[in-house]
């Protein structure tokens, strides 16, 4: 039997019904913004519950809807909100299941990820974990047919997420980061943040601190790859709970960025 990295959180950030989840998805999907900019080489996306984040990051992955059968590797990186780690870790599965259906672990990624000796294996790490699962519905209604490798970011320097990802990011591996801004503020006071932070990611510029985007390691390691291979970055959207589906005492911030290739 494959070892399978069961859902976590279908039933509560986003449905655990494939019929209304993938309604949920698809119209977002087509609501979200016609993408002006070729196809991304990665994407910042947000990880809350979908009826709060939903939105936005289908702002990020309505830009890959021309990529169907085109993009079949996925390497998925994102914060470790509740075991304290070092370095990166995978999940030690074959099989990611949503309600959507399974999505294979890419095993070469795997082992060229594990070859850099920054990653490990914890299934511990994945079994709770949110920011990971909750993109891959957008994906699989989105892409089809993929696979991924999926990362949680523990306590790691920027040098070595960008080895990571220096190390796995090809012409055929589309990199996607998990995060999300800033966290229970006012919402004037957000805006105002959150906006700071976005236009640090637009000049490449880190490092970004915790405190103002949950899974700025990851982004961190990004920044330096992209400033190395000539990146540049493109603000799709800019929003918080207190514009989706929250009120505006404390909300939390979302941005969803895609980096291209510079002409």
């Amino acid at each position: 039997m494959p070892r399978v990295r069961a859902p976590a959180v279908a039933g509560s950030f986003y449905p655990a019904a494939a019929p209304l989840l993938a309604q949920q998805v698809d119209r977002w999907l087509e609501q979200a913004p016609a993408c002006l900019s070729p196809p991304p080489s990665a994407l910042i996306v947000p990880h809350a519950g979908y009826m709060y984040s939903g939105p936005v990051a289908a702002s990020g992955y309505a830009c890959l809807r021309g990529l169907k059968g085109q993009v079949k590797h996925v390497l998925l990186l994102g914060p470790c909100h509740f075991v304290p780690m070092n370095g990166l870790a995978h999940p030690d599965a074959e099989l990611l299941r949503t309600p959507l259906g399974d999505v294979p672990v890419d095993e070469s990624l795997r082992e060229r990820a594990e070859a850099t000796h920054h990653v490990a294996a914890s299934a511990v790490a994945h079994q709770r974990e949110h920011s990971l699962e909750v993109q891959l519905p957008f994906l699989q209604r989105v892409l089809g047919d993929f696979d991924v490798l999926p990362l949680v970011v523990g306590s790691t320097r920027p040098e070595e997420v960008a080895e990571v990802l220096d190390s796995l990011w090809t012409e055929d591996v589309l990199p996607i980061i998990s995060s999300d801004l800033s966290h229970y503020l006012p919402y004037d006071t957000a805006r105002r943040v959150d906006r700071e932070t976005a236009d640090h990611i637009l000049r490449l510029e880190g490092p970004l601190e915790e405190d103002f985007a949950c899974g700025a390691a990851a982004i961190n390691g990004l920044l330096l790859v992209a400033r190395r291979r000539g990146l540049r970055a493109e603000l799709l959207d800019l929003r918080s709970s207190g514009d989706t589906a929250g009120d505006k005492q404390e909300v939390v911030g979302y941005g969803a960025f895609a980096f291209h290739t510079s002409n």
